[in-house]
């Protein structure tokens, strides 16, 4: 089997290079990440300035883009071979519920999926690399339960580990995406030259959190799991708008 590893926090991030430790042996794994941290960079590709790859002391291949543009160009010929997976994380912090939309940890196993590549996306639900260990073992299971479904068709799952010792972590629950808070305010500051400069404000709190969701499986002490698609057509609206713009003869 062969893996493609990304994230978004970094190709120096402890979380990926606990991922890459957890699978190195299991098959054949090459890590290709960002240069610097991307979060929140979701699907971005560079379309305007080039992307250069380097390799570091320790094997990986870092490239000054996002991490979209990471997986894009090892799949489309960096590494020169299909991978039979893309992993992506481990992320310091939880993607859950809108996250999703914004994670480049999301954005980089989905750009695997949308070659045709199954993909995973793991994060740990609470910032600070606590049991770090716990989770890359987490993940190195989770991959190793999904080996059989590898290459029978393509996939997407949203993986968020409790921050918690092994031992401690209760089993997957398949869940749906929960929803938060619109964002907190943004934050305002001058600079030295008397300009405001404005700072996204911190993500708002979880609003729909109830059982069934991954904020509420998560929060109990499980692995929350979610199985994403790309669509975001409303197929259930489509007969109303269809009548809605469907043009009218006079009488």
């Amino acid at each position: 089997m062969k893996i493609l590893i990304s994230n978004d926090d970094g190709f120096q991030a402890p979380g990926i290079v606990a991922l890459y430790q957890a699978l190195k042996d299991m098959a054949e794994v090459e890590v290709v990440a960002p240069e610097h941290n991307n979060s929140a960079k979701s699907n971005a590709l560079t379309l305007h300035s080039p992307l250069y790859v380097n390799r570091a002391a320790n094997g990986f291949r870092y490239v000054n883009g996002t991490p979209a543009d990471c997986v894009h160009i090892a799949l489309t010929g960096l590494l020169g071979y299909r991978p039979d997976l893309v992993v992506s994380g481990i992320n310091n912090g939880a993607n859950m519920g809108d996250d999703t939309i914004y994670s480049g940890t999301v954005g980089a196993a989905m750009e695997g999926y949308l070659f045709g590549i199954p993909a995973i996306a793991f994060s740990q639900v609470d910032k600070g690399w606590q049991h770090l260990d716990a989770a890359a073992r987490k993940a190195r299971e989770f991959v190793l339960h999904m080996k059989p479904l590898i290459g029978k068709q393509p996939w997407l799952l949203n993986v968020n580990v409790p921050c918690r010792p092994y031992e401690q972590i209760l089993p997957t629950k398949v869940c749906r995406l929960g929803r938060r808070h619109a964002a907190e305010k943004v934050i305002t500051q001058t600079s030295p030259r008397g300009e405001t400069m404005y700072w996204i404000g911190s993500a708002g709190a979880a609003l729909d959190e109830g059982e069934g969701t991954d904020f509420h499986a998560a929060a109990q002490g499980h692995v929350a799991m979610t199985p994403l698609k790309v669509d975001l057509t409303d197929h259930d609206a489509l007969k109303y708008w269809g009548q809605t713009v469907a043009p009218t003869h006079p009488a």
